[in-house]
């Protein structure tokens, strides 16, 4: 039922658009592992969908089509229909299945379509062909089709140079909730946490629905992350091994980088993730990079005003990922290890770290208070580096409206306060970002902050402030 669906205004739109339409449409519904393709895709459906099934992770291809049939059989189809031999029999047998539908629009889903293209099994080829010789001349066929391992969907299906080149009527790439719909997740299920409480959460869990809905109203914050990701049999303990695993064939190479990344939190060069990473620069690392930001998991900040490409920032934004890397990777087993974190150096370093993530993961939120949603403008990060020691700005919203905002996030549990030896830095920053502009822009000095900015002698410098509570507008 869609009034369980949280969230995903845009999606719902473009599904009411393909249900309506008057043509077969092939929808490929794209994102990274719990992220909730599923649970959309079903909830909105519902009533309409007349065959359903699911590849089976690491089963051979008899598995697959045996599977396959079973579903078919339990749909109707008379059981003295030839047994499928191989994937052409499948199709065959959908699309006689199909024929005999008096339903008007036809919903087929396939779940965890990568699953079922086990090697030399010729799955492709019979999708193609049961699209491109029956499905396409249709007019009320609607094939759903999704996947987890987001680099199979793209490179498969969605980039395809053979027979499905181009055959995808419509492609849906969902996202992690962003914290307004994480808010209403955790209110729908019975939670009462401040702004400041979901925003610690985020940063653990980022907007996974599957992690979230894990939760229990019953615990704290502190002891339900204890319980699901420190505790050794927690439901989550092992999931960062599990994620790579289901998403990506040779992980290891993967994680490599991944873990690289997690040491900078502004980011790496091209450059400096082989030279980190110790992985060869080429084809097998351009392949790792653009899958790993299909999935979400790092995203491509250009460095402002950079002549040359390979000073490109690629950032890990994936929030659990970086948890993982900060808080459990070799650091044994404690049921109450982050019980025992908190309000210590520790914790507070890491808040700030992870807060600069959960901004960049809400850039239209920022814009929005800024009032510049409808002014054109681009993200970059920057940086300087001379013998006084250089600077950095993590977010520059360069605008086309002749203004550039430079932002500053802080994380605090109160008003931030600029303090004498900060504001040296602030001024020092400002400077050598205005050297360093090839058009002299007008400068806005922004702040992200949690509560707000404390009045002083030197809160002058800052034109705007961006609230904790700003983040959660849609």
């Amino acid at each position: 039922m869609r009034e369980k669906i949280i969230g995903r205004e845009q999606e719902i739109l473009e599904l009411e658009e393909i249900l309506a339409s008057e043509r077969s449409e092939f929808v490929a519904v794209c994102g990274r592992r719990r992220v909730g393709k599923t649970f959309l895709i079903d909830e909105f459906f519902e009533g309409n969908i007349v065959f359903k099934t699911a590849g089976i992770a690491n089963m051979s291809k008899a598995h697959q089509i045996k599977a396959f049939h079973k579903e078919l059989l339990d749909r109707g189809i008379p059981p003295q229909w030839d047994k499928p031999k191989d994937w052409f029999d499948v199709f065959f047998l959908l699309r006689k299945f199909l024929e005999q539908s008096e339903i008007k629009r036809k919903v087929v889903i396939l779940d965890e379509l990568p699953w079922m293209d086990t090697p030399r099994s010729g799955f492709i080829a019979a999708i193609e062909h049961f699209w491109n010789s029956w499905g396409s001349s249709r007019h009320d066929i609607v094939l759903v089709v999704c996947g987890s391992s987001t680099s199979w969907m793209m490179n498969k299906l969605i980039n395809s140079h053979g027979g499905l080149y181009n055959r995808t009527t419509h492609r849906i790439f969902l996202e992690p909730f962003n914290l307004r719909e994480t808010e209403m997740l955790l209110n729908r299920n019975g939670f009462l946490l401040s702004r400041y409480e979901i925003c610690e959460l985020y940063m653990i869990l980022g907007g996974i629905p599957f992690y979230l809905d894990m939760l229990r109203p019953s615990l704290s914050l502190s002891q339900n992350i204890d319980d699901l990701i420190f505790r050794e049999n927690g439901a989550l303990h092992n999931e960062f091994d599990n994620l790579y695993a289901a998403l990506f064939k040779n992980s290891d190479d993967y994680i490599k980088v991944v873990q690289a990344l997690s040491a900078k939190r502004s980011g790496l060069t091209r450059y400096e993730i082989v030279k980190t990473a110790k992985i060869p620069s080429g084809g097998g690392l351009s392949t790792i990079l653009d899958n790993l930001r299909w999935c979400g998991f790092i995203r491509i900040v250009p460095n402002y005003n950079a002549k040359r490409r390979d000073t490109t920032l690629y950032q890990l934004i994936d929030n659990y990922s970086l948890f993982y890397f900060r808080f459990l990777k070799n650091k044994g087993n404690s049921e109450h290890t982050w019980s025992g974190i908190q309000n210590t150096p520790v914790f507070y370093n890491w808040l700030g770290l992870s807060y600069e993530i959960v901004c960049a993961n809400h850039i239209n939120q920022i814009k929005a208070k800024l009032g510049i949603s409808g002014v054109s403008s681009s993200q970059y990060a920057w940086r300087c580096t001379d013998e006084n020691g250089g600077a950095q700005i993590d977010l520059v919203i360069d605008r086309n409206d002749n203004t550039v905002n430079l932002c500053e996030m802080k994380f605090c549990i109160g008003e931030y306060s600029i303090n004498g030896s900060y504001i040296k830095e602030l001024r020092n920053m400002v400077a050598k970002f205005q050297n360093a502009m090839p058009l002299k822009k007008s400068l806005q000095v922004t702040f992200v902050t949690t509560y707000g900015l404390e009045k002083n002698e030197y809160s002058g410098i800052v034109n705007n402030v961006v609230l904790l509570d700003d983040l959660f507008g849609s």
